[in-house]
């Protein structure tokens, strides 16, 4: 019952997102009723077909990963600064380097979003994905730091899974 909620409840604003309409007059209600019919249609044969677990509907981990996603925004932003000073530099003295990355992640879910996320990152980018570690390449010495990656790697692994156990 939770998960058809929380399906229920995710569909409604992923519909509020995508379709922009927030009234419910005017020209949209053929819309709104379309869109009714859907959702209960879709939550209803998810409950029929017995598929509506905690891997269909992901709730749990929401919070860190809203939480992950502001933290690499922001990693983002400042990566993008120091990119900018770099090359504006009026002799541009850049060090490219390929850094093996240790990867100890408890899930592929996981190692993918970690992997993404050194992409996203600028100034980085993943060039190879093996079991034990990345293969990154960085634009520059200064982005090679292994404390950053420790620390995208912990709180890419919390937020994949919502929980840090140790093993």
């Amino acid at each position: 019952m939770v998960y058809g909620l929380g399906l229920t409840a995710v569909l409604v604003v992923l519909w509020l997102v995508l379709s922009g309409s927030y009234t419910l007059s005017g020209d949209h209600s053929i819309l709104l009723v379309m869109t009714v019919v859907s959702l209960a249609a879709t939550v209803g044969l998810a409950v029929r077909m017995r598929i509506l677990d905690r891997e269909t509907v992901p709730l749990a981990p929401l919070l860190p990963l809203l939480t992950y996603w502001s933290w690499l925004g922001r990693e983002i932003v400042a990566a993008n600064i120091a990119v900018i000073r770099l090359i504006m530099k009026p002799d541009v003295d850049i060090e490219p380097r390929l850094v093996r990355v240790p990867v100890d992640l408890r899930s592929g879910l996981a190692r993918c979003v970690f992997a993404n996320s050194i992409t996203l990152t600028p100034g980085t980018v993943t060039v190879d994905i093996e079991n034990d570690g990345f293969l990154v390449h960085a634009l520059d010495n200064s982005f090679t730091a292994p404390e950053g990656f420790a620390e995208m790697a912990l709180r890419t692994d919390v937020a994949s899974d919502g929980k840090r156990e140790e093993a």
